[in-house]
């Protein structure tokens, strides 16, 4: 009979996913020696290697890719269960999975803030990062609720709509457009563009945006992060169109400035995007709930998609 263990499982898992020890280490807050060592008891117990290491590059077997399909399921299924268990602790004692993409952590950190006063015996997980990694742990069932902006349609998922997220045009406070009224579309695309790398959400609704008015972006910077678009539009290096949510120190600061161009800003909204059948537990809902009325009171909300 094999014999694993499911924190074996959850290092295997880590591994398989993102195919070097090292990084899969760093996920699970282990040293790269365990990893190797939890692997090495796992291949023992199944009798099959699961990994095979060409050069630099480590990849799954045949063996290792059967094992990766079975013990996400597995893994899934525990999951549900603990999120079972912790529900029926309710509201006040359990554990919250929150990711968010970078560019809403600028508001997301006091709705989290703002939640965790309200129901203090309840941990939170925050992950910020990019929109590719979102869907991969929505796919993978590693977090209860993502904030984001518009979702892919041909996903698995439940979204709703609920904070209006509007993208402006911003450029160094001494740019020969600050200050000026009723700018051209076509004057601002005349401008070097300081923007988010190919994969990014807004980037694409950016370019969506100038391309059904019949222009293009001008190339310029491309930046991974609003931070670092921020700095080097206030160097002087172009100008930008970002979130308004992510402006609010460098526009009291007066380091940058929001341009008054015709046609912006572009309206988008972020969205709780939450795996299609994924069961709700009462920290869940609550958090669901505080969201909505934390916004209610910025905005009118949109129709649920």
């Amino acid at each position: 009979m094999i014999r694993f263990t499911l924190h074996q499982l959850r290092v295997f898992s880590a591994a398989a996913e993102l195919l070097n020890y090292t990084k899969a280490a760093e996920k699970l807050h282990l040293t790269q020696p365990a990893v190797s060592m939890q692997i090495r008891q796992l291949e023992s117990n199944v009798d099959l290697p699961l990994f095979e290491q060409t050069g630099r590059q480590l990849y799954l077997t045949d063996a290792g890719r059967e094992l990766y399909g079975y013990a996400q399921r597995i893994l899934e299924v525990i999951t549900e269960a603990e999120e079972v268990l912790e529900g029926m602790k309710g509201v006040h004692r359990g554990h919250l999975r929150v990711s968010v993409a970078s560019t809403a952590n600028y508001f997301v950190a006091r709705l989290l803030a703002d939640f965790s006063k309200r129901y203090p015996g309840v941990s939170i997980s925050l992950d910020v990062t990019n929109r590719q990694s979102l869907l991969r742990q929505l796919a993978h069932n590693e977090t209860d609720i993502v904030i984001m902006g518009e979702p892919p349609t041909d996903a698995d998922l439940h979204s709703e709509a609920f904070l209006e997220n509007p993208l402006v045009a911003i450029a160094a406070a001494d740019h020969p457009l600050a200050g000026r009224k009723s700018i051209a579309l076509e004057e601002l695309a005349q401008h070097r563009f300081v923007q988010r790398e190919s994969a990014s959400g807004t980037r694409a609704a950016i370019e969506r945006f100038f391309e059904e008015h019949g222009l293009a972006v001008k190339p310029g910077l491309e930046m991974r992060s609003n931070e670092a678009i921020k700095q080097a539009i206030e160097a002087g290096l172009g100008v930008g169109i970002v979130s308004q949510h992510t402006l609010e120190l460098e526009l009291e600061t007066g380091r940058l400035v929001i341009l008054d161009v015709d046609g912006l800003p572009i309206i988008r909204h972020w969205y709780m995007v939450q795996r299609q059948g994924k069961r709700d537990t009462p920290v869940m809902r609550s958090f669901h709930d505080h969201v909505l009325e934390q916004a209610e009171r910025q905005v009118r909300l949109p129709k649920k998609t």
